[in-house]
């Protein structure tokens, strides 16, 4: 992993965060050896100042210049002496508030890059329709936390627009909208409003209350009983095909039953079928004191669509025709949502209220149990389980508090198998799913990568690895399924993990938990190491401790000569980001550090200062002779004062 690997494209401008904890010794992460017998301590030289000179000092003896951001390299300090003193003797004195916006200025340059290099097929469709939400949500929409605010359930068969509806109604295209059936599953949820009415629509998968053949559960659910379960006997492939429609009525039944208002959502081109009425007396029959909003989707012409209306009065709703993809009668559909709903209180905003709320991605290839993870946490079944390759389609967004009361945002998602395997599979909803993965972890803080105990580390869980070292995202591995392994002692733990550490060195710095979530197995040290990420994700170093721990490092191995005999020298190094932690290096020339030598630097920064769970950058900046010329200052050195002074 070299120094120059990109940085992620969501928060790397976070480049001056007033919030972020200060740096101290006692801030050591408990994941990483901190004291490794290589490296020495840069804070042994803070006891003793006469052992230990600083990588700059102040431009002037008098006590009158000690509050300017100026600082001299020091000529005593080997490989530290300014490219003029080695010249013509002079001292170099360094502007600090121009090198500092410099170095923000390089993290955002770097950040443009990274978003042409990390391409997600369907990013800018995805920008584009959600950027006018979040124009509107300027406003005094979103402070309200996501718990108070009151459900609207979208219910129905399969196929009839109910994610389209989802999206017409949240904005953007949270939900994977496909022509196919079955597409939609787990419960998906989104924030909604309509002047000044805020709430929370459900998306649900669809309700097959008919009985049906073995044949067309699989045709209604689009279910593969090959893809992704080569090592699933058939009778499970059968038995969880079998299950699979009263899981998801189990998932639209939870979102019923939490809801305050029930859309229930009718195909008006296909007109009325058995399921609508079954699913129409089921709703009779058990929530007759909820409001529930008949809606005829699919009907385009206004005309047409109040005869495609009139026949489903026999339900015993009025029905109301409406196009989620087109936008024909939303308006009216939302007046009549509104009305019945309560408006959350003043006062129960100010009490709940969180400025910050971590997001946690749980990624990896298919069946590895990312689902049991997020149900093993939250304590419910949020999301359907199942040997079924691909039951998570979307992703899927769940509030989570953890045992301090820390509030976290649980995202579930698809597996991601290779990129040749989906274009072979021909499957548009895979595709689209992966990219919703991809996409989970762009807006994540933390990513748990969750890999199967028994299959170990495959060249996929490589590549998603990979991924989550670019976006710049802290990172948790999950070894689930922990009881799988066979004739465990003390030694397996320690032979598992130096075979992860191996086949991952890219995620070097990430902590391991070993869990079964089936059995609840050391569940809950997943978010405590994801808390302990998310901090030191979000740490900064004074700018003195970080001179001091670069002089150290340089102290303790110089850079190494170039053929032309010149020899790397660093004047000044400041965090510029955190999320994750950046330092830009302003050198004399970046091309004198090879990335041998940037690879030794960052690990004495790990060994020194911690930052375990999170990759850090470091940014090189060359400072050539011109360049200092307008940035730098010259001042005679202390041997051309004395000439002078002579003369």
């Amino acid at each position: 992993m070299t120094a120059s690997l990109p940085i992620t494209t969501s928060v790397l401008c976070e480049a001056i965060s007033t919030g972020a904890p200060t740096f101290s010794p006692t801030h050591f992460a408990p994941f990483v050896s901190l004291r490794p017998p290589f490296a020495k301590s840069a804070f042994s030289s803070l006891s003793n100042p006469k052992r230990f000179q600083p990588l700059f000092c102040s431009s002037s003896s008098s006590s009158t210049t000690s509050n300017e951001d100026r600082f001299v390299a020091d000529e005593e300090e080997d490989g530290f002496e300014s490219e003029e003193e080695s010249d013509g003797g002079d001292i170099v004195s360094f502007d600090v508030q121009a090198l500092d916006k410099e170095a923000k200025d390089a993290v955002r340059e770097h950040s443009l890059s990274l978003s042409r290099e990390l391409i997600i097929e369907d990013e800018a469709s995805y920008q584009k329709q959600n950027s006018g939400k979040k124009k509107r949500l300027k406003g005094s929409y979103g402070n309200i936390p996501d718990h108070l605010l009151p459900r609207v359930a979208i219910v129905g068969r399969p196929n009839v627009g109910k994610s389209a509806l989802f999206n017409r109604l949240v904005g953007g295209n949270s939900a994977i909208v496909v022509d196919e059936p079955g597409v939609t599953r787990d419960r998906l949820y989104g924030r909604a409003f309509w002047g000044d009415c805020e709430f929370m629509v459900v998306d649900t998968g669809g309700v097959l209350t008919v009985s049906k053949s073995h044949d067309d559960i699989k045709d209604n659910l689009a279910i593969s009983t090959t893809i992704g379960m080569e090592g699933i006997s058939l009778a499970s492939r059968e038995a969880a095909i079998a299950r699979m429609p009263s899981m998801i009525e189990r998932q639209a039944t939870f979102a019923v039953e939490e809801a305050s208002i029930i859309i229930f959502l009718v195909d008006g081109q296909a007109g009325l079928t058995a399921g609508d009425v079954e699913i129409a007396d089921w709703l009779r029959r058990n929530y007759s004191k909820k409001t529930t909003i008949l809606a005829v989707n699919k009907c385009e012409s206004p005309r047409k669509g109040i005869l495609q209306a009139s026949e489903f009065w026999s339900l015993g709703f009025s029905p109301l025709p409406i196009s989620a993809l087109a936008g024909t009668g939303t308006g009216e559909l939302l007046e009549l949502v509104c009305s019945d709903l309560k408006i959350v209180e003043d006062s129960k905003i100010l009490d709940e209220r969180d400025s910050y709320v971590p997001s946690i991605a749980i990624v990896g290839r298919p069946n590895v149990g990312k689902s049991s993870i997020l149900n093993a946490l939250v304590g419910e079944e949020r999301t359907i389980v199942s040997p079924v390759s691909g039951t998570t389609r979307d992703a899927i967004d769940t509030e989570f508090v953890g045992p301090d009361g820390q509030k976290f945002k649980l995202i579930d998602t698809a597996g991601i198998r290779r990129k040749a395997a989906v274009a072979s599979s021909g499957s548009s909803t895979e595709a689209l799913s992966v990219n919703r993965a991809f996409r989970a972890i762009r807006r994540s803080d933390v990513v748990t990568l969750v890999i199967e105990a028994l299959a170990c580390i495959t060249e996929q869980d490589y590549k998603i690895a990979e991924r989550i070292e670019k976006e710049g995202k802290g990172c948790v591995i999950v070894v689930n399924k922990w009881d799988t392994i066979p004739n465990k002692n003390q030694q397996t733990t320690t032979y598992y993990e130096q075979d992860v550490r191996e086949k991952l060195r890219i995620l070097d710095w990430a902590p391991i938990v070993y869990s079964t979530a089936t059995s609840g197995f050391s569940i809950e040290k997943i978010i405590l190491a994801a808390t302990m990420v998310e901090k030191e994700r979000s740490r900064r170093l004074s700018t003195s401790i970080l001179n001091q721990v670069v002089q150290e490092a340089l102290a303790f191995k110089s850079p190494p000569r170039s053929r032309a005999a010149k020899r790397g020298r660093v004047y000044y190094t400041t965090q510029a980001a955190i999320r994750p932690p950046t330092f830009v290096f302003f050198v004399n020339d970046a091309k004198l550090f090879p990335s041998t030598y940037r690879r030794y630097m960052e690990k004495q920064l790990r060994a020194n200062a911690g930052f375990s769970g999170t990759p850090i950058r470091l940014l090189w900046r060359s400072r050539r002779k011109s360049e200092k010329d307008s940035g730098m200052n010259t001042q005679p050195s202390p041997a051309q004062l004395k000439k002078l002074t002579l003369a």
